[in-house]
């Protein structure tokens, strides 16, 4: 006969947990002899002792029926002689002596109940441990909850990463324009996720990191969640610095949980932005100390870099504005090996944005796009949004039904040159000193050919401390600058400087800005461009904030490769391209004296003069062109 054998769960389901049979059998003895106990405690109390009042205890105490007493503070416990229904032992309550010789003279029954202790002494221990422990339970819940992104202490390890489902991204590449290299670059990553296997075919494999770099404004977080927002997958979005706090070890085991995560969800897109919180290059800078947890943390993130495979469906972006100070180890092959470059937009791209940004709001009819991108070189992407929400903003301080092209050209004005302080009432002569300062500027631009134009000049404090401004916007975005149109900006930037000379025979310290741009310009020629003949084609400073440079090691403060008698060549030739300048701007505006005259008189009268004004002033001086030609030449 076959043995019985114990039953088997069924195929596919696992066995279901058997309790721990002899703790479960003890626990349950202890508890069932607990409560014999205090039943039987229960009944003894009930079956043989009678509680009864003190007066009926004296009046058998006189009466001889009580055996013996056992005094316990305030409580007499004893027995009777004789059992007293079916009872044998009694318990009462002491009375004040001379309290219960009054009652008993009036044949009073009386008795005593003690005060119960129980609420005193919960309020004596209890409540302040319970306080104490609610405050620390507090305390501890809110430092987890500003550290991790679990409940409890445990959980401050864990990735703080917000997770953008596809529903939740809700942006595509239609809403990033102005970047159509970068675009292109980043729908390869679009496809791969989309596919992993089909773009595979060829043996090919999709970088494992993808740095996106570009000024502020340019749109690179953006440009991430478009990429999410294609593929149609989850979007883990977390910055630099968050990785990085106040206990050892928590930045690297956020790293980890980040990409444990990302495992489970794939296929995904992790983001990380300002890279250069977490990244920065290990022992730049060895004089100021160790950085124990931040390279721990960037450890972990090289680690975790090398150990997942591109393959799964996990693509790594992240962006800087600095990538120059980025670890070498982050930026090799292997690593964040692709590097996408989002600049600032040229005038084609400035008309795309403004069409992502125009639909918005409530433009009239004279609102181009293609006029206010002339008027904005040089603006990102956030820049203008921030000049669509401003136009719109002056058009509703004014009560207008829609937002006009005046609207516009305000806001730039409000960006480029600052808040309108019109409270900052000037003296008589203080303005015609800012007056002819300004029209200095506007008549050396319009003079010497090739320099900007000039769309508005103001004496209208605007900012922190200028007192009138000249608005001058190129038509069309440059990206290189010859010997003569430095020399030219630097004559139009002491323009002002050379008309208060001119005409006031002294100088003010309005110029104290133009001062400072004409120094870096022509230290730049100098010691940059090599644009000087006797100090040769070399280069004595570096270039600041090279593009995806790779650090030295060295501290940042830049340091002197030159002896002093070069120094002194060098600030000898900065001073000579200052006053060639002046000369310049002085020699325009002598064979021009009554044009600056009568185009300060006009700003001082109107406090504006805009292009419609400036053009009847710039046609006298078209006319003595080629004059201009033969005797104001720079040398």
């Amino acid at each position: 006969m076959d043995r019985a054998e114990p039953d088997k769960a069924p195929p596919g389901r696992p066995p279901s947990p058997l309790p721990d049979q002899p703790r479960f059998q003890i626990l349950f003895l202890l508890l069932a002899l607990f409560g014999v106990i205090l039943l039987r405690d229960l009944w003894v109390s009930y079956v043989e002792i009678d509680r009864i009042p003190y007066s009926e205890f004296q009046a058998m105490l006189e009466a001889g029926q009580v055996a013996e007493v056992t005094v316990r503070g305030e409580t007499l416990e004893g027995t009777f002689r004789e059992p007293r229904d079916g009872k044998t032992r009694f318990t009462t309550h002491v009375v004040d002596p001379e309290l219960a010789a009054r009652l008993e003279d009036h044949e009073i029954r009386f008795a005593s109940e003690p005060q119960s202790t129980l609420l005193p002494m919960l309020l004596t221990w209890l409540v302040p441990i319970a306080l104490f422990l609610g405050i620390w339970i507090f305390l501890l819940r809110r430092m987890a909850g500003n550290l991790g992104a679990g409940k409890g202490m445990l959980a401050i390890g864990r990735s703080k990463a917000k997770v953008y489902v596809e529903s939740d991204t809700k942006v595509c590449f239609e809403d990033v324009a102005g970047v159509d290299e970068a675009k292109a670059e980043l729908r390869e990553v679009v496809d791969f996720l989309k596919d992993p296997k089909a773009y595979g075919r060829l043996g090919a494999r999709m970088p494992k990191g993808i740095l996106l770099v570009g000024p502020p404004g340019t749109g690179k977080t953006l440009m991430a969640r478009a990429v999410a927002g294609e593929a149609g997958v989850d979007f883990f979005s977390i910055s630099g610095s968050e990785f990085v706090e106040m206990f050892v070890g928590v930045g690297a085991a956020r790293v980890r949980d980040l990409f444990e995560q990302a495992r489970t969800r794939a296929p995904c897109i992790i983001f990380i932005d300002e890279l250069d919180a977490l990244g920065r290059a290990r022992g730049a800078m060895p004089g100021l100390g160790g950085h124990d947890e931040k390279e721990q943390t960037l450890n972990q993130l090289l680690v975790e870099l090398d150990g997942f495979d591109p393959s799964s469906g996990i693509v790594l972006l992240a962006a800087t504005n600095r990538p120059e100070i980025l670890d070498p180890a982050l930026l090799r092959a292997g690593r964040f090996d692709r590097h996408v470059l989002l600049d600032r937009p040229d005038r084609g791209g400035r008309v795309a944005i403004l069409g992502v940004h125009l639909p918005k709001i409530r433009s009239a009819a004279d609102v181009d796009a293609d006029a206010i991108a002339a008027l904005t070189p040089g603006f990102t992407g956030a820049d203008l949004a921030n000049l669509v929400n401003e136009a719109a903003l002056v058009a509703t301080r004014r009560n207008a039904d829609t937002v006009s092209m005046a609207d516009f050209t305000a806001a730039v004005e409000r960006i480029v040159a600052g808040l309108e302080r019109k409270n900052r009432i000037l003296i008589p002569r203080e303005r015609e000193i800012v007056a002819h300062h300004e029209m200095g500027h506007a008549l050396v631009a319009a003079a010497l050919p090739g320099s900007d134009p000039v769309h508005k000049v103001s004496i209208i404090a605007r900012g922190i401390g200028a007192l009138g401004y000249t608005l001058q916007r190129p038509t069309d975005d440059r990206y290189l600058m010859t010997r003569e149109e430095l020399e030219r900006k630097l004559a139009v930037l002491l323009g002002g400087r050379a008309a208060e000379d001119l005409v006031f025979g002294e100088l003010s310290t309005g110029a104290a800005d133009d001062l400072a741009r004409v120094t870096e310009i022509a230290r730049s020629m100098v010691t940059r461009y090599g644009m000087h003949e006797e100090l040769g084609l070399v280069t004595y400073d570096d270039e600041p904030g090279a593009m995806l440079g790779v650090p030295s090691g060295t501290p940042m403060a830049s340091r002197r490769r030159y002896s002093e008698e070069t120094a002194r060549e060098i600030d000898c030739a900065v001073r000579e391209l200052a006053s060639s300048a002046f000369a310049c701007a002085r020699e325009v505006l002598e064979h021009h004296r009554g044009i600056l005259e009568e185009s300060a008189a006009a700003l001082l009268e109107h406090e504006s003069l805009g292009e419609a004004e400036l053009r009847g002033f710039f046609e006298k001086l078209q006319r003595d062109a080629r004059l201009m030609a033969a005797d104001v030449l720079l040398p």
